[in-house]
């Protein structure tokens, strides 16, 4: 019978995200294709250190208690490298005592075509290229930018997102953008209180959430010494009145979230080093500078906001063979 893909949580995960993989992307830079395999070849026991998501991921996987036998997260390695220089990123991957058994290996061409194939609801890579790539295709796509590791030592998972150009779409942003400023927007907000807005890249990234936390609520009905351990905030800039909109929008969609900042321009960072959450989505360069100080933090390069905009603060590019580099 085959592996089914749907009730699951389901995350498209580049090498580039998951470990640190400076030191063998500098060496591919200096020698080439050919010594590289022998690079790898010859340190394919030698385990990768933790990149960027990695924490995040590991906690999100450690949610497959909640159904033995049958995984609530399916967490899929999609990269460029090929079959053999990918080994090493599977013994890493065991190494660290993960719980990923399944990649794809695609040797230079763009792994992120399989998103779909894969029923994902999120891809994280920190190719910038490829994000963008994957996201002007309609799939759901994050750059990983250097950040900070500040998150708390303990197993809840505390995923925080940005509310427009991430989990709704950029239509009131192109509002603000376009030369209406502040007031056009809350004339806007105010007059379509009513009226959700469209899907944004990570809607069902926030969805497949709250069907984990559905299953986590029916578990702590039954077992009373059961804690929830997900936990889903927003941290917009949006304020009153804009946040009637946003708040209307999420119980059209049938979505829920623990917390909610509406800061009104307040420093998205003066939060999240008090949240200090495994991973932090936002559409906006300029309020990462901020956030990757406490927070794994991730750029959806989507909409208005960066048709024009040029991404300082990723990871390195890497060379195109060694997107994922082992």
């Amino acid at each position: 019978m085959a592996y089914r893909l749907a009730d699951r949580l389901v995350i498209g995960i580049a090498s580039s995200a998951l470990f640190d993989l400076a030191d063998s992307d500098a060496f591919f830079r200096e020698h080439g294709e050919d010594a590289y395999r022998r690079y790898q070849a010859d340190r394919i026991d030698d385990t990768l250190q933790p990149g960027i998501a990695f924490g995040f991921i590991r906690k999100l996987l450690g949610l497959n208690d909640l159904r033995p036998g049958d995984s609530l997260v399916e967490v899929i390695i999609l990269s460029r490298n090929d079959p053999s220089t990918g080994l090493r990123v599977m013994r890493s991957v065991e190494a660290h005592g993960l719980e990923i058994s399944r990649a794809v290996f695609t040797q230079g061409e763009a792994p992120h075509e399989y998103i779909g194939a894969f029923s994902m609801s999120l891809f994280l890579s920190g190719e910038e290229q490829s994000v963008r790539a994957a996201l002007s295709n309609g799939f759901p796509a994050g750059l990983v930018v250097a950040s900070a590791n500040t998150a708390r030592d303990d197993e809840t998972v505390r995923v925080a997102l940005d509310f427009d150009g991430v989990i709704a779409s950029d239509e009131s942003e192109r509002i603000f953008q376009t030369g209406g400023g502040l007031p056009a927007f809350h004339e806007n907000e105010v007059a379509k209180r009513a009226v959700p807005l469209q899907d944004g890249p990570l809607r069902e990234f926030l969805s497949d959430l709250n069907m984990i936390q559905s299953i986590e609520r029916e578990r702590a009905m039954t077992d009373k010494s059961y804690r929830p351990r997900l936990r889903v905030s927003i941290v917009t800039a949006r304020n009153a009145p804009a946040h009637e909109r946003a708040i209307n929008t999420l119980d059209e969609w049938g979505v829920t979230v623990n917390d909610a900042f509406f800061l009104g321009g307040i420093d998205k960072g003066t939060v999240l080093e008090v949240m200090r959450p495994d991973i932090y989505f936002d559409d906006q360069e300029s309020h990462l500078k901020s956030t990757s100080k406490y927070a794994a933090s991730v750029l959806i390069p989507y909409g208005i906001a960066n048709e024009r905009a040029v991404v300082v603060d990723a990871l390195e590019e890497p060379s195109p063979f060694a997107e994922d580099a082992a």
